[in-house]
């Protein structure tokens, strides 16, 4: 579940926003061709050329524990109220656990989930040891847009399901795009042209 991408200081009617992806655990390294993280990251360049980027690989990326990683987030990242998450699988979890917290301009979640499934991997994450303030996380950001598959192998329909009831999100929901490991996701960039106007 995998890895990391930041984008910042997208320029829109609204001001400033910066942009930042969250990859899930796993992911190696996102300058490499590491599914559509470096797709995403171009695309924006050339759709929003007056955004300036930067792109991070994430610390403790094979676990990557919420103790490690929201700071990341909040500290080297600088993700704040003007910024827009895009965070995959444990990226996504990772995102709504940071906007439990802090306030953020927009959250794109794809792959999000809501217990450690299982897995010893996302039980030492940490996201996973206490109830989820959905209240808090919805009312930190403008807007939240979630993406997920019927055919996850990883995670568990009713669980993306259950996200969306929550979190209020507006839900596209594919039947054929398993994990979201491709190396392109055009509806993401849609997204955003979409929501930053």
């Amino acid at each position: 579940m995998a890895n990391y991408l930041s984008h910042d200081c997208v320029n829109s009617a609204e001001g400033v926003i910066g942009e930042l992806a969250v990859p899930g655990n796993g992911g190696g390294d996102i300058f490499a061709e590491c599914m559509w993280y470096r797709w995403v990251y171009d695309k924006i360049k050339t759709e929003f050329p007056d955004l300036s980027l930067k792109m991070r690989n994430m610390p403790d990326p094979v676990i990557a524990r919420e103790k490690i990683w929201v700071p990341f987030m909040r500290d080297e990242m600088k993700i704040g109220e003007n910024s827009v998450i895009i965070g995959h699988s444990s990226g996504a979890v990772a995102a709504i656990r940071f906007s439990e917290i802090y306030e953020v301009h927009g959250i794109i979640l794809v792959g999000a989930y809501t217990t450690d499934c299982g897995l010893e991997n996302e039980r030492l994450a940490g996201y996973f040891n206490r109830p989820w303030l959905w209240d808090k996380a919805r009312e930190n950001t403008n807007w939240i847009v979630q993406f997920g598959s019927e055919d996850d192998p990883f995670l568990d329909w009713n669980e993306q399901l259950e996200v969306s009831k929550q979190l209020n999100t507006e839900f596209h929901k594919f039947k054929d795009r398993g994990h979201f490991q491709s190396i392109v996701f055009p509806e993401v960039i849609k997204v955003l042209k979409d929501k930053i106007k």
